[in-house]
């Protein structure tokens, strides 16, 4: 019973954090550490945001089969080539790349070294001051409508940098959007298109390690946090959206500086084990 309360806990936390730029990969590794529990592992965490990521697939679904559909027709029809929906097709697949890439070649370290609390704190703290200073001096001009290639491997690099938790694939894409002077509205849905295939790829891959004991909890424990994680995660996805679309970014800079250096403090006075 103890195995599905903390599953519970840990999904309603999924669900709150994935679609903040704070790292939700991050608080799913810190947080167990506060309450003494074991870490969850790399597996639980990349297959409960399944849950999350169906949350986005139904919100986006239209989105979706409009994109889909546009760009499977401009593969035989040429002169649907120019069009937005199938060129933003062809950028969600560059901007995939990097990060499918990296995980591949990372799979250990992503499982090992980088579960590190030492890691995950700077990275709060670093990604939290270059998000803060992106969203202060990024420019407000650029639609989806001038997305290119080069812009979407930039975006794709820097999601790949949400390998390591603590990061926040959407802080990191967010951060590099609005470098690239793309308003906060194309930047948020841009980052949330393109963490479909990564997200829905990496929790099915890492499917075969739940029952193999590479993680605390069995496959009962961790289908109760999926589910959960999706229904608090559609529940929050359109206000969250709309709120990360249109405010500062701010309090997530403050916020993700606060929690990074509890971490740090935590970590040297002994209170966690890194």
């Amino acid at each position: 019973m103890t195995d599905y309360l903390q599953a519970i806990f840990l999904g309603v936390l999924q669900g709150l954090t994935e679609f903040l730029p704070i790292s939700s990969s991050a608080h799913l590794r810190i947080f167990p550490e506060f309450f003494g529990w074991e870490d969850p592992g790399a597996a639980f965490t990349a297959v409960i945001q399944i849950g999350t990521e169906l949350a986005v697939l139904i919100f986006f679904r239209k989105d979706i089969w409009r994109i889909a559909s546009m760009w499977l027709k401009s593969l035989v029809k040429p002169e649907y080539r120019g069009h937005l929906d199938a060129r933003m097709g062809w950028y969600i697949i560059i901007g995939s790349l990097p990060i499918v890439i990296l995980g591949v070649f990372l799979k250990d370290t992503i499982e090992t070294e980088f579960r590190s609390l030492y890691l995950i704190a700077t990275m709060l703290i670093v990604m939290g001051i270059v998000l803060g200073i992106a969203d202060h001096i990024g420019s407000r001009e650029r639609t989806l409508k001038q997305m290119n290639i080069r812009h979407a491997g930039l975006l794709g690099a820097a999601q790949a940098l949400a390998l390591v938790p603590g990061v926040s694939r959407s802080g990191a894409t967010l951060s590099m959007g609005r470098f690239l002077g793309y308003d906060r509205e194309a930047a948020t849905r841009y980052a949330f298109l393109l963490a479909i295939p990564a997200v829905v790829g990496a929790g099915l891959f890492e499917l075969k390690s739940i029952p193999n004991g590479d993680n605390v909890y069995g496959w009962g424990p961790t289908i109760v946090a999926t589910i959960v994680s999706f229904v608090v995660g559609y529940a929050a996805i359109a206000w969250l959206l709309r709120y990360v679309s249109t405010r500062s970014y701010l309090p997530f800079v403050i916020y993700r500086i606060c929690l990074g250096t509890l971490v740090l403090v935590l970590l040297a006075t002994g209170a966690i084990a890194a």
